[in-house]
């Protein structure tokens, strides 16, 4: 597949042009942030694009212009983005750079529903391909709650702002949630598709950004060890966990009516099963790597005894880091009643002959004993052990771990004689570190991301066929929840969850890894 930027073209596999020793770098573009004054903007967009542009990745005329009801200039938009790239980039604050990025920077202030303002946003923007040499290029991103979706994409068509000239590009880059079930989710991208060409919608799961994540299909399709006991022959469960230790702060008028399931497993917990799962794809295009992907969501079956198969909580009061915190019904906007749960785990299974019979358990939750995204691969016992049964009491399953956040690497645990005259087996692991083998700090996932946007790469972006698939595994048990009534089981803060989600391994004989 060729990709043009404006300044060079590249066949794009996973990660880097034809070149690997070459950096990739955006050509002449823009881009228009709604959303400017929320936490997703000051903690990784606005950041990020700092980032980037102290890398080197950015062109020099880059430009960022800001939407939001603030009664601002461009000088205060500008000090509102210092102030979050000096409390949050990554990078070194260099006053060069940030001289020659905040050179392209416009704030128009209006509501979503100003006639007024959109055009002032699109003069902005003809503006910006004069002085800045942005050359018509221009991406739109919608941090914003995704009930305005459609009024801003409605207002940006309306005012000429979605229609590029030839050799030129218009994107619009939405976050999740996409849609909060299968048929919001089909309104959603009708919305889009009415006004961007499919190839120009970019739905940004940061997950999917991530070094490790990324890693997962490099270890497996980069290394033959792996690939032969990658299967049911051997895997006897998956088990995908993503634990926050915090609860849900200031986002009580997100979350409350959304909850663990919609937020976390619909989209970065069936990604990250899919990579896992699927077959080896011809290339590493977009193209090939959803078709691929797209074939294990399609597999995914749900277990008839949804009783059995899923649990549900909500933290209730405790310790965390050593402090007494609220439970979720005592937070500040929760409703008393709230049925919203803040811990779901489900059990699903990949209906082909690769993995038959191998349950993958997802579960998140907040609240939980410590922060940790992580792939455990549990393999089978082996069919014989000639060593005495006093030997290998504390052996427990060869697992691979893929840590995906924090402390980002590999865990490999398997069994070795501990030194001595007796043949004694104990459990080693065998650790890869990413900060400890490689010199270069890996990049935030936004910055991969809105790189990508820029470049037009889509490989790490879901496409509008996995978003629905994935509602269509998850909203059966979504019904079956609503339809039970039951409320969510408490569980106390600190700890790790339910404990209906431990009964549900151990009816199959399994228990939860403590990550």
């Amino acid at each position: 597949m060729t990709q043009t930027n404006g300044t060079a073209s590249w066949t794009n596999p996973l990660r880097d042009p034809e070149d690997r020793r070459l950096p990739r770098i955006a050509g002449p573009c823009g881009m228009v942030l709604f959303g400017v004054t929320g936490d997703l903007s000051r903690k990784k967009i606005m950041p990020a694009i700092y980032d980037l542009a102290n890398r080197g990745l950015l062109p020099p005329g880059f430009s960022l212009v800001g939407y939001a009801r603030r009664d601002w200039n461009n000088q205060d938009f500008a000090q509102i983005v210092h102030d979050s790239v000096k409390e949050h980039a990554r990078t070194e604050f260099r006053e060069e750079v940030w001289k020659q990025l905040s050179e392209g920077f416009r704030f128009v202030p209006g509501e979503f529903d100003d006639d007024i303002a959109f055009g002032t946003l699109a003069h902005t923007l003809d503006e910006l391909d004069i002085v800045r040499g942005t050359g018509g290029n221009h991406a739109f991103y919608l941090a914003i709650p995704p009930g305005f979706f459609g009024q801003v994409v409605q207002q940006l068509k309306e005012h000429g702002m979605v229609d590029s000239q030839p050799g030129s590009w218009r994107r619009v880059v939405v976050e999740k949630p996409f849609g909060h079930d299968l048929e919001s989710a089909k309104q959603l991208q009708a919305v889009l598709n009415d006004a961007f060409p499919s190839g120009s919608i970019f739905r940004i799961d940061h997950y999917l950004g991530k070094e490790t994540v990324q890693n997962i299909l490099a270890m497996r399709f980069a290394n033959e060890m792996f690939e032969p006991i990658w299967n049911a022959n051997y895997v006897d469960h998956v088990q995908i966990t993503m634990a926050e230790d915090i609860g849900i702060g200031g986002r009580a008028g997100y979350y409350d009516g959304i909850g663990a399931a919609r937020d976390v497993i619909q989209n970065h917990l069936l990604q990250l099963m899919a990579l896992v799962a699927m077959e080896e794809p011809i290339s590493f295009d977009a193209e090939n790597l959803r078709a691929e992907k797209l074939k294990v969501l399609r597999s995914i079956t749900v277990p008839h005894r949804l009783d059995l198969t899923t649990a549900r909580g909500q933290y209730a009061e405790g310790w965390s880091g050593g402090v007494k915190v609220n439970g979720f019904l005592q937070e500040d906007g929760i409703k008393p009643r709230s049925t919203t749960e803040t811990y779901a785990a489900v059990t699903l299974h990949v209906d082909n002959r690769r993995w038959a019979g191998v349950p993958f358990y997802l579960r998140t939750g907040k609240r939980l004993g410590r922060r940790v995204t992580e792939v455990a691969i549990v393999f089978k016992p082996a069919p014989h052990l000639p060593f005495a049964a006093s030997a290998t009491e504390e052996l427990t399953r060869n697992a691979l771990v893929i840590r995906v956040q924090p402390d980002e690497g590999t865990t490999l645990r398997f069994g070795a004689k501990v030194p001595g005259t007796a043949m004694e087996i104990r459990d080693v692991n065998m650790d890869f570190a990413y900060g400890g083998s490689f010199v270069e700090a890996s990049p935030e996932a936004y910055e991969r991301l809105i790189l990508d946007v820029l470049l037009g790469d889509p490989p790490l972006f879901p496409h509008h066929e996995e978003v629905e698939q994935s509602w269509t595994i998850l909203d059966p048990i979504l019904d079956y929840w609503e339809r039970k009534g039951h409320r969510p089981e408490q569980y106390p803060s600190g700890g790790w969850g339910p404990s209906s989600a431990n009964a549900m391994l151990k009816r199959d004989g399994r228990t939860w890894r403590r990550p």
